[in-house]
């Protein structure tokens, strides 16, 4: 019998599962460990990793994405340990995890589940690592909001149970899934997962059981782990709280009275209601609010320069109709603020580059349609240049604005190259700047900092030092050697600078990836330095788009003259999908062969395929790559003008 066996369930998270099994590998030094991963259908060539990787890793391949709870159980009924881990894939140990948990269990022979506490990849606390049972009440409070408002509350903070302190250890009610390290013999007392809980509730519902069972959950905070997707990243989803609401009312009618249980779905159905809600309000909120104040303070600099113009130079009060300020100047403004949500300007983190490009386009786009104006409704070209000035001029000092005050993700002084520091020995230095160089990541290498010597030639200092290394050289990002530097080690730095402007980040071992999180409302997020696509850009996700649709109205405006070609077989194809491309369903170029572009950035269907016409790019790669790497809309444009000419 082993002390202990790791389950991993993956589904297409093939860096993360490649992050922890390294980090599992190193926790397991001096233990009787055994590792399973069970693989919930996944096309991201996870499993073929393992395999090539990690060979002494058990494997379970399923041929559909069974969930998590009956994954889980597939590798539980097949292990044969006194301790069972449930261990998430986008997690990383210290290297004292595995030690320090077993050790504590084998003290406490009452304790039948136990989870530790975790940070997300920016260094913060998660709540989720100790939490209350989810009553009415507390369900209630945490869907609604009372629980963020009032956290260190008893009554309205039962839920996260934020009154007791995240650094001492605790008897509570639930474990979180991501890390639960469980008693076999317990396991054995109540059962396993609940396999009619698909994602969410199963480590609710066990945890219930191993107290109904007899045997206690603790809160272990002597050791501390990552977990990059914590609940932060799906509070704001209307989705998620109606998966999680599905899930508390089976719990509820599973664990309780039928008469509570009616009460429970009650009061969580006003939950999700005011939660939906809210997050429907916050979303809009969030995506109107920079366009709304955009609109004002364009519309205020035409109206007030149209009103200088009539005291100044017409020399007429009221010379201009009100039609003019009410429908002619919010006109303007409109044009002004879609060249900029074209041109990226509302994307986050928002470029001051992108706003400057979508005025500057709007400006000549309202030219070129006043030109066209009948001479009844040209006003003053005058106001229409001063206008536009005031467009681009009052639209970038609003941003800067905004960065000062530190509102929205608004960067526009700030500098977009990474200032990086590597905490790496000599030969994984090496690694990590050759992954740069190949990289297309704008970065500037401010130095290595060694993680063990101090006053070590070439290095500009030492790992204790790097708080001073940081605040000296301005950096902004600090990337870590797994190698080099102990797990322990980068979440103790992780922790220290988690309050900072700092972007922390791990290249494992031999991995030509690096994992980390760019803001605490982005714990889950993967960050890699071996491919940029250019389709993977919502700019230009946006211009294809807009293509579609122009070249779709063309070609249905030219219908006359298409009557005489639709009888040639590429021209009668083109026509004959226009409305599937007009309603979205389809793309007038796309990947050849989808399936086989399952990793690059999705596209739907496409009229016509992608084919090699970038022989002078430097990438060999297959075409679809190069399509998606180097795409610009004119690339469509050229696709279909050459599949007409009949050159593919």
């Amino acid at each position: 019998m082993h002390q202990l066996s790791i389950v991993i369930v993956n589904y297409n998270v093939k860096h993360f599962l490649e992050q922890v099994l390294y980090s599992v590998e190193a926790a397991s030094h001096g233990l009787d460990v055994e590792t399973w991963v069970v693989d919930n259908n996944s096309v991201d060539g996870s499993m073929e990793m393992v395999q090539d990787k990690f060979p002494w890793v058990k494997t379970i391949i399923n041929k559909e994405n069974l969930g998590f709870s009956k994954a889980n159980n597939q590798a539980i009924r097949e292990s044969d340990s006194r301790y069972i881990l449930l261990l998430n894939p986008d997690t990383v140990l210290q290297e004292h995890t595995l030690s320090r948990c077993i050790a504590y269990m084998d003290k406490h022979d009452d304790v039948g589940g136990l989870g530790v506490r975790m940070i997300d990849g920016k260094g913060c606390f998660l709540p989720e690592s100790k939490r209350g049972l989810p009553t009415p009440k507390a369900a209630f409070y945490k869907m609604c909001g009372l629980a963020t408002l009032f956290p260190k509350s008893k009554e309205f903070g039962r839920y996260h149970m934020k009154y007791l302190s995240e650094w001492d250890t605790n008897e509570v009610d639930v474990l979180a899934g991501a890390f639960m390290m469980l008693r076999t013999e317990t396991l054995n007392k109540v059962g396993l997962l609940d396999e009619q809980f698909f994602m969410y509730g199963e480590d609710i519902d066990l945890s219930y059981r191993i107290t109904l069972g007899g045997y206690k959950n603790v809160y272990f905070p002597e050791t501390t782990i990552i977990h990059y997707k914590g609940e932060s990243t799906k509070k704001k989803s209307v989705n998620y709280v109606k998966v999680f609401y599905n899930a508390m009312v089976l719990f509820a009618q599973k664990h309780y009275s039928a008469k509570r249980a009616g009460r429970f779905a009650f009061w969580i159905h006003i939950a999700i209601y005011i939660r939906a809600a809210l997050a429907l309000i916050w979303r809009g909120a969030s995506s109107i609010w920079l366009p709304l104040i955009d609109f004002l303070i364009v519309y205020a600099g035409y109206f007030g320069i149209a009103r200088y113009w009539e005291a100044y130079h017409k020399f007429v009060p009221n010379f201009y109709p009100p039609e003019y300020y009410f429908l002619h100047i919010p006109f303007y403004a409109l044009i002004a603020l879609a060249a900029v949500f074209i041109s990226g300007g509302y994307d986050k983190p928002f470029r001051a580059y992108r706003v400057f490009r979508g005025t500057m386009a709007g400006s000549l786009a309202l030219f070129a349609i006043y030109a066209f104006l009948p001479k009844d409704l040209q006003f003053s070209r005058a106001i229409l240049a001063l206008g536009s000035a005031w467009s681009i001029g009052g639209t970038l000092l609003l941003r800067w604005i905004y960065e000062r005050l530190s509102i929205g993700e608004v960067e526009i002084t700030r500098s977009q190259q990474k200032r990086l520091v590597l905490i790496a020995g000599t030969q994984e230095s090496k690694r990590i700047i050759d992954l740069l160089n190949q990289s297309e990541v704008s970065h500037q290498l401010l130095g290595s900092v060694h993680p063990k010597e101090i006053g070590k030639d070439g290095f500009i200092g030492h790992i204790d030092q790097l708080n001073e290394i940081v605040e000296i050289y301005g950096a902004n990002t600090l990337i870590f050697s797994s190698k080099d530097v102990s797990n322990a080690r980068i979440i103790e730095a992780m922790s220290a600078f988690s309050d900072q402007n700092v972007q922390l980040k791990i290249a494992p071992n031999k991995g030509e990836f690096i994992i980390g999180s760019n803001s605490k409302n982005d714990p889950g997020e993967l960050f890699t330095l071996e491919v940029q696509y250019a389709l993977a850009e919502s700019y230009n996700k946006r211009r294809k788009r807009i293509f579609d649709l122009l070249f779709s109205i063309v070609l249905i405006g030219l219908l006359p003259i298409g009557v005489l070609l639709v009888f040639h077989n590429r021209w009668r194809q083109l026509y004959s999908n226009c409305f599937w491309v007009l309603i979205g369903r389809k793309t007038w170029v796309s990947y050849e062969g989808l399936n086989s572009a399952e990793f690059l950035p999705k596209l739907k269907p496409g009229v016509i395929f992608a084919s090699g016409l970038w022989t002078e790019s430097k990438f060999e790669a297959d075409v679809n790559y190069v399509y998606a790497k180097e795409y610009e809309v004119s690339k469509d444009l050229h696709i279909i003008v050459e599949f007409l000419r009949g050159k593919k």
